[in-house]
């Protein structure tokens, strides 16, 4: 008797844990699909700032950044400036080809920095886009003022 009352007495306890202790399904859905839309609003909000961050430069970056620039096309400028009255001293039968040269890598620093003063730093506009091509852009032409200088001395 005290076997059956301890059998007994082990399968309802044992039952009304498990009975007890699991969820049911429909509350597990619940909580998976709650969980789930948060994450997805969570995912969905730093997707928004990192484009944000990407897309608009500071203040102080597009401050300095414009400082920068200036610099390197005032440099440019002299460059040109330089090229011209070593051009004219010469005398060479080369300076009608010279003075093209130097007259298209006037008009692409006169460019860069029309593309410069005309570019809005906000989020419509890819900063990181612009401030690739600007490099590029500069670097071929200062490249070019250093070619036009050694071709100059020949």
């Amino acid at each position: 008797m005290k076997k059956t009352i301890y059998t007994l007495a082990i399968t309802t306890l044992l039952t009304a844990t498990v009975l007890t202790g699991c969820q049911t399904s429909t509350k597990k859905e619940e909580m998976a699909k709650d969980k789930v839309a948060d994450a997805r609003e969570d995912m969905a909000d730093a997707a928004e700032e990192l484009m944000v961050a990407k897309k608009e430069a500071t203040a102080e970056e597009w401050k300095k950044f414009k400082a920068e620039t200036n610099v390197r096309i005032t440099e440019n400028e002299s460059r040109i400036a330089e090229l011209k009255v070593k051009m004219k001293n010469t005398g060479n039968s080369m300076d009608a080809m010279y003075a093209k040269k130097i007259d298209e890598l006037e008009q692409k620093n006169k460019q860069i920095k029309i593309k410069v003063d005309s570019y809005k730093n906000d989020t419509s506009d890819d900063w990181e886009s612009f401030k690739k091509e600007y490099n590029h852009d500069m670097d071929q032409l200062s490249q070019a003022l250093k070619d036009m200088a050694v071709d100059n001395k020949k």
